[in-house]
């Protein structure tokens, strides 16, 4: 656990270091967020949340990717220097072939949302596009989520969840599309809730540090050394990121996180755990679930406006506001899928 901590302070120095030469390095290539008519994935215009969003125009995005970068540098570093500094290392998984799901989780999702984030920005010969159609992106999300579930079955013999109360169950072969959808489930959910400043990025960080407790109570040092350096990263960008932000995860960041951390509760065994400790997540993406089938079945809103903190900006909230309460929901619920965890 010492040593983990190490790596928490460790990331969040480098972090921390590195984050202001970033956000210039961005303004100056202007990498930043665009005054965009944004459409749902219906096509329609969503005026809403452009009058609630357009002042974040010019705020650099695609503070994920110098996340990623850290994150990945470091891990990597400190896994080829623990056996020669000595350090024990444990996994209940054979750690070469749970660093490779891990990293490629990671970096897979992280150049996917790079990609949708560069398409928003920049565009491609000279016409601008508000990012990639939805169609696409979620095609693109399942096709990964399908090589790290194949890499979970068949390189690491997961094929089984344990539910508390119930029993540990045997999936076989259909823990394949269990793992990828819980893992395209949570991508979409953190990119759903990245909207405010430092929402997204704290709540992530919240349940991160709950998964860090479960990952070292089994001396899963492999997962808790990766978990320890995304924390450490985080509490330096969320500094950068709370309200009024200086730079944002952008897509890159929220998809990358979102993947890694489903595949983080899946390597745990725990994903009903998982689903309560990001309850808050869960909650956004499931009123952005309920908005889109009700205007597709019964071509009638059931809010005026999706996700929940957008509606509830619609209603008056002030933005720091709804994401501090967003948080303790986060802590309650983070707590409570622990205690059901270690029941």
């Amino acid at each position: 656990m010492a040593q983990t901590l190490g790596l928490v302070l460790l990331s969040f120095f480098t972090v921390s270091i590195l984050l202001v030469p970033f956000i210039n390095l961005l303004y100056k290539i202007k990498f930043t967020r665009q005054k965009q008519k944004t459409r749902d994935m219906f096509e329609v215009r969503t005026h809403i949340f452009d009058k609630f969003h357009e002042h974040k125009s010019g705020i650099p995005v695609g503070g994920g990717a110098l996340i990623i970068f850290v994150v990945t540098l470091l891990y990597l570093l400190t896994n080829y220097l623990s056996p020669l500094l000595g350090v024990e290392r444990t996994s209940i998984y054979p750690y070469k072939q749970e660093i490779n799901v891990i990293l490629f989780t990671f970096l897979s999702f992280g150049l996917l949302g790079l990609y949708d984030d560069l398409r928003k920005t920049f565009g491609f010969r000279g016409v601008k596009f508000w990012g990639l159609r939805f169609r696409v992106k979620f095609i693109a999300q399942w096709a990964l989520a399908f090589v790290v579930a194949f890499m979970l079955y068949f390189a690491l013999g997961i094929n089984i969840i344990n539910i508390t109360f119930f029993d540990v169950f045997n999936l076989g072969i259909f823990y394949i599309p269990f793992a990828a959808f819980t893992i395209v489930a949570f991508a979409n959910a953190v990119n759903i809730s990245d909207g405010l400043d430092g929402l997204a990025s704290g709540l992530i960080l919240i349940c991160l540090t709950a998964l860090l407790v479960m990952s070292s109570s089994i001396l899963d040092t492999t997962l808790s050394i990766f978990l320890g350096l995304l924390i450490g990263s985080l509490i330096a960008f969320l500094y950068f990121n709370i309200w009024p932000a200086r730079i944002m995860l952008g897509d890159v960041g929220a998809m990358s996180f979102g993947a890694t951390l489903a595949v983080a509760g899946l390597l745990l065994g725990k994903p009903i755990g998982l689903v309560i400790i990001g309850g808050m997540f869960i909650l956004e993406a499931g009123s952005s679930l309920v908005q889109i089938l009700s205007k597709s079945i019964r071509k009638k809103r059931v809010f005026e406006v999706a996700p929940l903190h957008l509606w509830l900006q619609y209603k008056g909230w002030q933005e720091p506001k709804i994401v501090f309460r967003f948080w303790l929901a986060q802590i309650i619920f983070a707590i409570f899928g622990l205690w059901l965890a270690f029941f």
